[in-house]
């Protein structure tokens, strides 16, 4: 039986019997795995390789912010040698050691 044709012979039930708790529990329950499977669908996501898909998207995700983080680590560090090279430059020329420089 079909999701669809599940879900409306629950909706008919409910209708009949006065929607007891556990129809519509499972009113909704259908419901859900119905928009769920739709989405999936929608987003190219329902054939048998998409588990494979996915962890290949993780992985690259992954790889992704590791790069992006190594990146920002490597920045951070060349401005702060930079700051370290112009301070010791201002300390050498303000304690005199311009001859040195020259």
């Amino acid at each position: 039986m079909r999701r669809e044709d599940m879900l409306a012979g629950l909706l008919a039930q409910a209708g009949n019997e006065g929607s007891e708790l556990i129809t519509l529990r499972a009113v909704v329950e259908e419901a859900s795995e119905l928009g769920a499977a739709r989405a999936l669908e929608q987003m190219g996501l329902a054939d048998e390789t998409a588990h494979e898909d996915l962890a290949e998207l993780r992985e690259l995700l992954r790889a992704w912010r590791d790069a992006k983080a190594s990146a920002w680590k490597a920045v951070v560090g060349w401005v702060v040698r930079g700051v370290l090279a112009l301070l010791l430059l201002g300390m050498a020329v303000r304690f005199g050691s311009q001859d040195v420089l020259r």
